[in-house]
């Protein structure tokens, strides 16, 4: 439709329906932006079953070949000389004894990936903030889910009196969550639907009980509480009403 600008005579300008069409193609724009992201999104959370399932298919075949778990290896170093150190063979991934030293906890991804059953490359070594400081990429594999990764702890009988863990067995397990400036990979990661997620198809759906766990002490995943006088890990549920963020990490059982 002509604009008129007086003296200089006529502008053009948008009719509706070019208008209509551009605003048509903007919508289908965002509404891809949108949708590619909820795609990688949804990616990156069914990477995590992945490489669980993927670690611990690579546990056993590790177990199967040279007799005992990765990182609890008492001769690892005389298949790998570049391997950190060896295991005490008690079946236990125990912590690192103090900073940057060897530990079987970090051990397990570095024997892993010597024996090309995972890739990536790892120093075997704790890090330089206590002996439980995970790296992700350097001592621990890195998940494709944004700063988030994954580590192998033991833990064994947890009893009714901890605050941090609910009580039950647990032995060795392995950790998916976001870096701890002074700890393992267990800060919260994902979202408390996303978590119950995995949980339901992976195993109970419980964030107490099973073989796929959270932290007692994340109260914004789960509506149980702390306490240290009541068993709570069979009346735990996740709080899938929460609008918190990255509130869960996840715990497996191996």
């Amino acid at each position: 439709i002509p604009a008129y600008t007086g003296m200089t005579g006529f502008k053009s300008a948008f009719s509706l329906v070019e208008l209509s069409i551009v605003l048509v193609i903007l919508g289908l724009l965002v509404g891809g932006v949108l949708s590619g992201q909820s795609l990688i999104r949804a990616a990156e959370l069914r990477s995590v079953s992945t490489d669980y399932q993927r670690f611990v298919a690579a546990t056993y075949s590790f177990r199967d070949k040279y007799f005992a778990l990765p990182g609890d290896m008492t001769n690892a170093t005389s298949f790998w000389p570049t391997a950190a150190g060896n295991g005490n063979g008690d079946g236990n991934l125990n912590n690192a004894p103090a900073v940057s030293v060897a530990g079987e906890i970090y051990g397990f991804w570095q024997q892993l990936a010597l024996a090309g059953l995972v890739e990536g490359t790892y120093s075997g070594l704790s890090g330089s903030a206590t002996g439980f400081h995970s790296i992700i990429g350097t001592n621990v594999p890195r998940s494709k889910v944004s700063n988030a990764g994954w580590s192998s702890v033991y833990w064994g009988q947890v009893d009714i009196v901890s605050t941090q863990l609910f009580e039950g067995s647990y032995t060795n397990n392995l950790v998916f969550g976001a870096a701890s400036s002074l700890s393992i990979t267990d800060s919260g990661a994902i979202k408390v639907e996303d978590a119950w997620n995995m949980d339901t198809k992976l195993d109970d759906g419980l964030p107490g009980q099973g073989k796929v766990r959270v932290y007692e002490n994340f109260s914004a995943c789960h509506n149980a509480g702390t306490s240290t006088t009541v068993a709570l890990a069979a009346s735990a549920r996740y709080t899938l009403t929460s609008t918190a963020g990255a509130a869960c990490h996840l715990v497996f059982n191996m």
